[in-house]
């Protein structure tokens, strides 16, 4: 990993590490093809706030968000999984993703993702508390591609 960050905490095996960052949570998420990044992608987030082995899967909820290229995609749906807890207090146990489609339209380029999460609503008493969240950011976000499938490096600000 020349050049690279450094891996300072595992995560979930073969679903994501923890980065090394000063001050946020730097995550690198791993998938087979691009569903199974974004999947574990959702996940690495809701386990950065809480224990997600210790959740049950009670409440269900799609998910869906849009963006130009598949940075902002990410973006967008990490946000729209955020944005469950915040307003829901859920966490999420299981992230599954449905599609994910490309539109193009003339020199117009259009990707959406639709899926949900399966979880509970959190309970400071019984669930383990992690870290806050506050927001997703795109400070040093890329996917890329290579021998051994998909990689999405993204910040969580805490």
């Amino acid at each position: 990993m020349s050049g690279e960050a450094k891996i300072v905490e595992r995560g979930l095996p073969g679903k994501f590490d923890y980065l090394e960052h000063t001050a946020d949570i730097y995550i690198l998420a791993y998938g087979g093809n691009l569903i199974e990044l974004f999947e574990n992608a959702g996940i690495a987030l809701f386990e950065s706030m809480t224990s997600t082995s210790k959740l049950s899967e009670k409440i269900r909820r799609e998910v869906r968000a849009e963006g130009f290229d598949l940075e902002s995609l990410l973006y967008k749906w990490l946000e729209e999984l955020l944005i469950l807890y915040y307003s829901e207090n859920l966490m999420c146990k299981n992230v599954y993703v449905d599609k994910i489609v490309l539109e193009k339209e003339d020199s117009d380029v259009k990707y959406s993702i639709s899926g949900g999460c399966i979880g509970e609503y959190f309970d400071p008493e019984k669930h383990e508390s992690k870290v806050e969240i506050k927001a997703v950011t795109y400070h040093m976000m890329k996917i890329v591609r290579d021998e051994d499938g998909w990689k999405a490096y993204f910040v969580l600000d805490i």
